[in-house]
């Protein structure tokens, strides 16, 4: 446990509060996820990669106090993990976790198995290095889509979109576009969805956060939408999260991380707070306001309650 750490800015929205740990890792964490757990939210589930080459690479699991519960070791670099709801497996509707296996070059699927953790289902072939992920299911149709990012890639094409589906029970992964303006500046890693309005936002770690639409059918796909967090930051920009009307993304700085918060409609700065994450790359926000952020210097995740104002 650590000290209840609170520092918001002027027009704040949250109040953070409850803060506590994951237990910590050997090695350099990196990305969160979370999986709520529907017929008894208490049960819910945090995922972490440990980034690091096989063996020492890992994705770890914790309950919502933070302990570990599993620990899956020998993947080999570990960068991001999302999360995907009623993915369909032959005659089952399962929950699954992505995760980018950078040094192989892969996407590694696990399924969520409620009370135990993590299942091994598929390793699928991807492009050289893939970094971050968010995972997409299309309204219109149900199908799943991981958005990538690498580690490094051409302006117009860094990012690939590969339609995750299963198919006499083999689970594929089929590239339907690349896109992705980038500045030429430092890379582009952490990538977030906005599910219920259809939007993909990436980092673009010198530059700024772009918008794009996430179906790669829409008729401007392939349009950016908009480029905004281009100002006001001391380190890279890095993880980000979507949590109701807001955009939350890292301002990654030693030793304690800050965290911009952007309006969803507007995109304009709003607020941005600490809770004492040093040098942040990933972070997650649950759908109750459960906000978590990589901590490099002990090795974990730092989880914190982020509670409306009124």
């Amino acid at each position: 446990m650590i000290p209840l750490l609170l520092t918001l800015g002027l027009a704040a929205q949250f109040q953070v509060t409850g803060l506590r740990e994951t237990t910590p890792e050997p090695h350099q964490t990196d990305d969160p996820a979370i999986w709520l757990n529907k017929k008894d939210p208490a049960k819910s589930l945090i995922f972490g990669t440990v980034k690091m080459a096989a063996p020492d690479g890992a994705i770890a699991v914790y309950n919502l106090q933070g302990a570990r519960l599993q620990r899956i070791p020998n993947v080999d670099r570990p960068n991001n993990i999302d999360v995907a709801y009623g993915f369909r497996l032959g005659n089952r509707t399962i929950d699954i976790a992505v995760v980018t296996e950078r040094n192989k070059n892969r996407l590694r699927v696990f399924e969520i198995v409620p009370g135990f953790g993590l299942k091994d289902l598929a390793a699928l072939p991807v492009f050289d290095q893939p970094m971050g992920i968010g995972l997409y299911t299309r309204k219109s149709d149900n199908a799943l889509f991981a958005v990538l990012s690498r580690k490094t890639g051409p302006s117009g094409s860094y990012l690939f979109q590969y339609q995750i589906a299963a198919a006499n029970g083999a689970i594929t992964a089929t590239k339907v576009r690349a896109f992705g303006t980038y500045s030429g500046t430092k890379e582009i890693e952490a990538v977030a969805i906005d599910h219920e309005r259809e939007h993909i936002y990436y980092s673009d770690e010198g530059a700024g956060i772009r918008k794009y639409h996430a179906n790669p059918a829409h008729p401007e796909a392939s349009k950016e939408l908009a480029l905004f967090a281009t100002t006001g930051w001391t380190g890279d920009r890095e993880g980000i999260a979507i949590y109701k009307d807001f955009i939350v993304a890292t301002d990654q700085q030693h030793p304690d991380s800050e965290f911009h918060v952007f309006h969803r409609d507007t995109l304009k700065e709003i607020s941005k707070f600490r809770i004492g994450a040093d040098t942040t790359d990933g972070i997650e926000i649950s759908a109750n306001g459960l906000f978590i952020a990589m901590n490099d210097s002990r090795h974990n995740f730092i989880l914190a309650n982020l509670v409306l104002k009124k």
